[in-house]
């Protein structure tokens, strides 16, 4: 039992508190086609609405769908799909839908569809 106790990290042994998560908001949502398809691999823009440039820029994966963290608080968000070289397998070729707003009030999740054209 002892030789445990000097092998167990600090933190295990109840000598320290345990860190508290980082509070934060998160942006999810999903990629569709014009035919309700979930989309993989399309690069997904978010920016806050006072700003010019994307801040965050991530894909969605094979169910279509993406997550992004941001700060908790009153904010808001533009999201937008970039199908710039973009291909389906089809090669139809695919055009941003508009683009989605996102009002963060705290800690808290909101869920989004971003919708592309032909």
């Amino acid at each position: 039992m002892f030789l445990a106790c000097l092998l167990a990290p600090t933190a295990a042994r109840g000598n320290e508190p345990a860190k508290k998560p980082k509070p934060y908001a998160l942006i999810y949502g999903t990629v569709w086609d014009p035919d309700g398809h979930a989309l993989y691999g399309v690069k997904v823009k978010i920016r806050r609405a006072e700003e010019k440039k994307s801040r965050w820029e991530l894909y969605s994966n094979h169910t279509g769908e993406f997550a992004q963290r941001v700060p908790p608080g009153k904010a808001d968000y533009i999201v937008w799909a970039d199908v710039t070289g973009y291909k389906l397998p089809s090669g139809k070729p695919l055009k941003p839908g508009s683009e989605v707003t996102v009002h963060i009030d705290d800690d808290e999740r909101a869920d989004i569809g971003l919708h592309l054209d032909w």
